[in-house]
């Protein structure tokens, strides 16, 4: 069986993606990219056409139907992505059918805290909110405080900021940015060097670019020092 043959080969790092609109396609080929072994499917068949030159392995099902699923051996695969997002009741039933079957990992992408909160319920392990991760993404981004930026569940975050100039020339020990300001520079990137990991006596230089760790209100206010 075509699952079968894909999840045997290396199961760890295989993925089901269900629904391959832009999120749904664009998860899978960046998986497959990555290396990993992906089963996709989508219960259109005008889009399955258009990616069966992209996807290794992409099929027409409808996932609302168990028995669909069960045909597809979906169970041998460690992940699962839930990427319909326009059909509430197909995305629920869905993760329910995954959920049912014993999936050990299932991904749904929600639209809404409603939507998320009944996919939860019915099953779903972690829950995407992808236009509104982004959102919050750009919004840290558009004014140039910060170069990247990445929030977790709990308030803490990772972000790319500029060296502002109270750090300039300075050893990590010297200017005491952790105790001063509350987050941690974890490493540094200078022009044309490669990555810094940063310790007590690493020495900033004008120009660097400080990747951080740390509650995400602590974050704004170093990047705004720039």
């Amino acid at each position: 069986m075509l699952a079968k043959s894909i999840s045997n080969s290396r199961q760890g790092d295989s993925v089901v993606v269900i629904g391959l609109g832009r999120f749904g396609a664009s998860v899978a080929r960046s998986l497959v990219a990555a290396g990993h072994e992906v089963l996709a499917m989508d219960a259109d068949e005008l889009i399955v056409q258009s990616l069966a030159q992209e996807l290794p392995h992409v099929v027409k099902a409808d996932s609302t139907e168990l028995v669909a699923l069960q045909q597809l051996s979906v169970t041998d695969f460690s992940h699962a992505v839930v990427s319909i997002g326009a059909n509430l009741e197909a995305s629920v039933l869905t993760v329910l059918n995954l959920a049912q079957m014993g999936v050990k990992d299932i991904w749904a992408k929600a639209n809404n805290p409603q939507h998320g909160r009944i996919a939860e319920r019915v099953g779903a392990h972690h829950v995407i909110y992808p236009e509104a991760d982004m959102g919050e993404r750009v919004a840290h981004l558009v004014t140039g405080k910060m170069m990247d930026f990445i929030e977790f569940d709990d308030g803490f975050a990772i972000a790319k900021t500029r060296a502002p100039m109270e750090t300039h020339n300075k050893t990590l020990a010297v200017s005491n940015v952790r105790k001063k300001h509350g987050v941690t520079v974890v490493g540094i990137k200078r022009r044309h060097q490669d990555f810094i990991y940063a310790k007590p006596e690493t020495e900033i230089k004008a120009g660097d670019h400080l990747i951080l760790a740390g509650p995400t209100p602590m974050i704004e206010k170093f990047s705004a020092l720039y």
